[in-house]
């Protein structure tokens, strides 16, 4: 290729991240034993730069320095160089992290952390500008020749760190204290002392939808009935959806908003936070009955069909910020190609969607939304049902209008934890809406991860090019158990509770330390790292401990397994200290939290029409639940269903809390009135 004459090993990977550093001059290694066992032969210091496909900042850097043939030589010339997809290897990844937090540094990506020959840390940072970096290069090359002591010192202060257990760092002692309401309620009052009241989210920008802080504040404001936290979770979901961090035309949340107003979208899109944003408008829909999250449902799930969905049923990973070298520029607009493309409606969507001569940059527009459809039908002097069948036309025009141009990078690797979390989105989804479509995507990623992801119970993270490769994280295991489990709820097939059962225990096996009560990120048979990480504290995608002592949970009381309900007690008891202190870290905890200050619904149905009676069931928000379900001619090998028939020849539900059961009931509205009871 003569516009990229240089070829380094990156291009034998399957990462699209990976696939981008290629024909870098720098000599780039994928991370793996060849690497390493040059840096000891060879007596060099390593660098590790750690980033992903849909990182702006990591594109920059790239450019700025990795592409440039000066500065590659001096990175080659002192350094054995490894470039990371923190995707594919999240380990690595959280080592690395956790080493530049030790530094006093704040994290991000681009990681770039520099390491002696045994992969211990000396030296890191996150973006670093060309002229500043060749400097850096330089200066830890002479320095690791001349004066090797201090950077062996340093290394050493910082393993001290990164070598202490969470339990030790975070002093997680189990403790005996009550799960309580007040508690909870004392957690949302910590949430709330930074709530953006005009907004939503929260008062400061970059604004992140987090899904974990407002389903775990969704539930406190039904328990405690918490009219704070329920308009809060109501205004952050309405200005979310109608802000340009939203994608209005074709679908979808972008990563997280620069400003206040969650106007400003940084463009890329991620997998992971839709299939969990997917859950979150499901419940908020439960809870409020807005119609728009209704469509905010429906849109980005076509636009997960359309754009994110792998012929053989698996979901890509990410769409990129830049097209075209620009960000952005596949989701802007000028006011000129509404009035072209939209006729004699295109005043009125001008409006809509706030078009000016600009209202980001000069020619620029982000579509966004000011008001309800109600409102602006009103302001409008026009029927809702005609404003609502002009945006749809609209956005059609609007979306094949935008399929023209050139798309930006797909980062199409396959991730097993992050289509866990797209299955939940789809199970809830299909559960509240009753969509035929939204069932028949889950079945098909659900039969995609057995097939290619799952084998006798162990799971492989990451599919591409037809193979799937890099042994499962706790991450996988739990966000697919999760998602296993949903889908049981849905369909009340057991086999997908015994392919759930089978990754616990699983996971139990290869990944939980006994004497701590928590799980390690790695398996037992995993890579050996510097260091070996319990995964605590959430990011956009809730700690993968906390995951799984949901799961154990609700398992347990699936399958009437007593130890699995003792563990998942076990682990909260670990956590309770700190996740009274800062819940805001801590959001799945929390919810988790939830659900043991009140007893957890056992809700068993059996029923000759079990989807269309499970609809009805979903129709409200039940908190802490959990549920089984059956035809009537069908055997179950379920406790909760044990000794359930149709009484009176007709549906019936049976509800029952610790054991002690109510009386069956025939409908759901009846059901509804005796956990009102409770």
């Amino acid at each position: 290729m003569a516009d990229k004459p240089f070829t380094n090993r990156l291009a034998e990977a399957s990462s699209p991240y990976l696939l981008q550093h290629a024909h870098n001059p720098v000599d780039w290694y994928p991370w793996g034993e060849e690497a390493l066992e040059k840096a000891k032969k060879e007596d060099k210091p390593i660098i590790v730069s750690i980033g992903y496909s849909a990182c702006h900042w990591c594109h920059v850097m790239e450019h700025e320095s990795f592409e440039d043939e000066d500065i590659a030589a001096i990175m080659n010339e002192h350094f054995v160089c490894i470039k990371v997809d923190r995707e594919e290897r999240p380990d690595v990844d959280q080592v690395y992290m956790d080493a530049v937090h030790a530094m006093g540094l704040q994290g991000g990506w681009p990681l770039n952390a520099f390491l002696l020959p045994d992969q211990r840390p000396f030296y890191g940072g996150t973006y670093f500008p060309p002229k500043g970096w060749a400097q850096l290069c330089n200066q830890i090359g002479k320095v690791f020749k001349e004066q090797r002591a201090e950077l062996e010192k340093s290394a050493t202060g910082f393993m001290q760190t990164l070598g202490r257990s969470e339990v030790e760092k975070y002093g997680l002692t189990s403790t005996d204290q009550q799960f309580t309401k007040e508690k909870l309620s004392e957690m949302a009052k910590k949430f709330a002392e930074n709530f953006d009241l005009d907004k939503g989210g929260n008062n400061r920008s970059p604004k992140f939808p987090m899904p974990v802080t407002y389903r775990f504040l969704l539930r406190e404001g039904v328990i405690n009935q918490n009219q704070e936290s329920l308009d809060h979770v109501e205004r952050t979901l309405n200005h979310m959806t109608w802000g340009g961090l939203y994608d209005q035309v074709g679908g979808g949340f972008t990563r997280y908003s620069t400003d206040m107003d969650w106007f400003v979208p940084h463009f890329e899109k991620m997998l992971y936070d839709n299939g969990q944003l997917v859950t979150l408008y499901c419940e908020g829909y439960q809870v409020f009955k807005h119609p728009l999250y209704k469509h905010t449902v429906y849109q980005t799930i076509d636009w997960l069909e359309r754009e994110m969905t792998s012929p053989e049923g698996g979901f890509y990973s990410a769409l990129d910020a830049d097209s075209e070298g620009e960000e952005g520029k596949f989701y802007l607009w000028t006011d000129s190609e509404f009035e072209s493309l939209l006729g004699s409606d295109a005043d009125l969507m001008i409006d809509f969607y706030n078009i000016t001569s600009g209202n980001w940059e000069p020619q620029k527009n982000i579509p966004f939304r000011s008001d309800t459809n109600e409102a602006f039908a009103k302001k409008h002097s026009i029927d809702l049902d005609e404003l609502e069948d002009i945006v749809r036309s609209t956005n059609h025009k609007l979306l094949q209008a935008r399929g023209q141009r050139i798309r930006p990078d797909l980062d199409d690797k396959i991730l097993t934890g992050w289509n866990g979390l797209m299955l939940k989105g789809l199970c809830d989804a299909f559960a509240v809406f009753g969509e035929d479509k939204f069932l028949k995507l889950a079945l098909k990623n659900a039969h995609f991860l057995l097939e290619n992801m799952y084998t006798e119970g162990r799971l492989k993270r990451s599919f591409k090019n037809g193979q799937a490769s890099i042994d499962g994280y706790l991450e996988d295991y739990a966000a697919v158990t999760q998602g296993f489990m949903a889908l049981y709820e849905v369909t009340f097939d057991e086999d997908w509770l015994r392919h759930a059962d089978q990754l616990t225990q699983t996971t139990l096996e290869e990944f939980y330390h006994a004497e701590e009560e928590l799980f390690f990120f790695t398996a037992n048979t995993a890579e050996a790292l510097i260091a070996r990480k319990k995964e605590i504290f959430d990011n956009v995608i809730p700690s993968s401990n906390a995951l799984m002592a949901t799961n154990l949970y609700h398992l347990g009381m699936l399958l009437d397994i007593e130890d699995y309900v003792e563990k998942a007690h076990a682990m909260l008891r670990r956590i309770d200290r700190i996740v009274t202190m800062a819940p805001q870290d801590l959001a799945h905890w929390a919810t988790f939290y939830s659900q043991k200050t009140y007893p957890t619904a056992e809700i068993a149905i059996v029923s000759k029409d079990l989807s269309q009676d499970l609809y009805q069931l979903f129709q409200r928000f039940i908190p802490n639940r959990v549920i089984v379900g059956k035809n009537p001619h069908v055997k179950s090998s379920l406790p909760l269903l044990e000794g359930r028939e149709l009484v009176g020849d007709k549906t019936t539900f049976y509800l029952c809390y610790n054991k002690a059961c109510q009386l069956p009931v025939n409908n759901a509205d009846q059901l509804f009135e005796q956990l009102q009871k409770n």
